[in-house]
Order: structure tokens, then sequence, then C-alpha cells
């Protein structure tokens, strides 16, 4: 049976796939209703927040892509931020319960594959003996 692993950057390359969604949805939305849109009347805090992410979305794929640390780091505390926030939202205003269901699921996906997504430590300058970028595919064994 062969187990399937997914390496540290095609996790990152997930990741930075779901903010790509998350991305437009904010973007189509400020581009509706502008930046200082109210959301049909939400505090301010929820507004500024959500508006907000249309803005650091795109960051932490930036940074999942050239400094995956910083970009792990990122898009974790942007998930568990944005289901706290959607959830007291949904607890108090009501909730998209598809949507809300989706954020729940990535942040599943987020916690359960963190370490993997981390990587490895590298030594020295990442140039360990017979260190090969994979992009994110299995490195090759030799045949003997």
């Amino acid at each position: 049976m062969t187990i399937f692993r997914l390496s540290s950057f095609s996790i990152r390359l997930i990741y930075a796939l779901c903010l790509s969604g998350a991305t437009v949805n904010h973007a189509w939305t400020v581009l509706q209703h502008g930046l200082r849109w109210d959301y049909g009347g939400l505090p301010v805090f929820v507004c500024v927040f959500w508006t907000a992410l249309t803005f650091l979305d795109p960051v932490a794929i930036l940074f999942l892509l050239t400094m995956p640390r910083v970009g792990v780091v990122l898009t974790a505390a942007i998930i568990v931020a944005d289901v706290v926030v959607n959830g007291w939202v949904g607890a108090n205003y009501g909730i998209d319960v598809v949507a809300f269901s989706a954020q729940v699921a990535f942040l599943v996906f987020v916690v359960a594959t963190v370490r993997v997504a981390w990587g490895r430590r590298r030594s020295g300058l990442g140039l360990a003996s017979g260190a090969t970028t994979t992009l994110g595919f299995p490195p090759r064994t030799r045949r003997q």
C-alpha cells in the first residue's frame, strides 16, 4: 500500500489556492461596495477585518511562496482569526453555513498540515549535501 504524502511546498500551494479564492471573494465585495462598506450594519471591527482580508490574503500568498515560514504563520493566523470572527458574527447575526463550513474545513486542514508546511530545518544556506528542489514532487530515488 502506498501512502500519499504531500511535500511542504505542495501544502503551501494548497494554502495559497485557498487564500486566492478568499482574495477573489473579498476583492469582489470591495469592488461592489467600496472599502468603507458596513456589510449590512455589522460592527466596525468586523467590517475592518473583512476588508483588511482583501489585502492580507494576497500578502500571505506572497510570503508562502517567498518566505515560507512567515507565510505559514500568517496563513494560520488569518484562518484562525477568520473562523473566530465569522463564528461570532454567525452567533450574533446569522451565518452562511456553506461558507463558514468551508472556512472551518480550511482551518482543520491548516492545523493538520502546519508541521509539514513549516518544512524541515536546513543547515547553513540550505545547501545540504544532495539537497535538491523538487517543486512539491517527491525526489527520484536511484535504482540499483
